[in-house]
């Protein structure tokens, strides 16, 4: 065409680079899922057959298993599953019990039959065993595939302390054990009286070196929180200092042996006071004793009258 250049191949050229500068090249990453997906669309990728069937399958699990854990219920539907495996617990063996009912552990531990070994939390387990009264240590170990060993290690009661109208078994340490529901903790010392428990275990380790008189106490009763009474088999009752009890044991001892003080018709005997040991009569022998002085006094004064 007249009046117009022709462009030179240069310009061509020029042209072409820049058209392809300008146009948008993909990052690295999504390149690879562009060719992916055309890849797949145009067939040339083989997909197994029932991958979408397990996919879905699989995508519906994972949804499930998530919620269970979001609402807490992990722990039931594990336990369900491994139960109906195989691995119910069946049987339960337990040792070191004296004190505690094996009832009673297979309802704290909640086995009905259905609980899992699998799904069992050894550590809760125990923890809970360990707040029974009598347990003081407590073990517990699986056996696969149905069976738990539980062993015990229970407190050992030391006496029976009395706090008002109430009775508690005590460690030797004066730690209450429970409450004394039978009669089978009989023959154990009985303590009566506030801050009795805490002080039980050292007297009581005193009173070693006086057998026949420890095993004819009754009851060591607690007073004001300082010292002791000792109530014997015979209803006699024992007034010890707040110190150098066993002087004053002593002075019981020779009283004993020399008049048979403790074989008298007597209430009490006070040991209180170092110089001297004093004597209450019971309520009959005074009564008695009255008698024979108004008697003596009268015979006494008719003597005086007929001389």
């Amino acid at each position: 065409m007249i009046g117009k250049k022709a462009a030179s191949p240069r310009g061509r050229s020029q042209a072409l680079y820049l058209g392809a500068d300008e146009r948008r090249v993909l990052p690295r990453p999504l390149r690879r899922v562009v060719r992916f997906c055309v890849s797949l669309a145009t067939g040339r990728i083989y997909i197994p057959e029932h991958v979408g069937t397990f996919s879905a399958f699989g995508f519906m699990a994972a949804v499930g298993l998530y919620g269970m854990s979001i609402g807490g219920h992990g722990h039931e539907v594990a336990q369900a599953t491994t139960a109906a495996l195989g691995f119910a617990i069946e049987d339960v063996r337990v040792s070191g019990n004296e004190q505690t009912s094996e009832i009673d552990i297979l309802q704290l531990l909640g086995l009905d039959g259905t609980t899992s070994l699998v799904a069992l939390d050894v550590d809760a387990a125990r923890r809970k065993l360990s707040e029974l009264p009598w347990v003081q240590y407590a073990e517990v170990r699986k056996v696969y595939p149905r069976t738990i060993e539980v062993m015990l290690k229970e407190r050992q009661a030391f006496g029976i302390w009395q706090h008002g109208s109430e009775l508690s078994l005590i460690e030797k340490d004066g730690s209450v054990i429970a409450p004394l529901r039978d009669n089978k903790f009989a023959s154990l010392p009985l303590f009566v009286g506030r801050d009795a428990e805490r002080a039980a275990a050292s007297f009581e380790e005193a009173m070693a070196a006086w057998p026949e008189l420890k095993s004819r106490v009754k009851a060591y009763v607690r007073v004001a929180g300082r010292r002791w009474d000792l109530h014997l088999d015979n209803g006699v009752v024992l007034k010890l200092p707040e110190n150098n009890v066993e002087r004053a044991l002593a002075v019981l001892g020779r009283l004993e042996q020399e008049e048979g003080i403790l074989q008298r018709d007597i209430a009490s005997v006070d040991l209180r006071l170092e110089d001297r040991a004093t004597v209450q009569l019971t309520a009959a022998a005074a009564e008695r004793r009255k008698e024979a002085v108004d008697a003596r006094a009268k015979a006494l004064k008719k003597a005086g009258e007929q001389s």
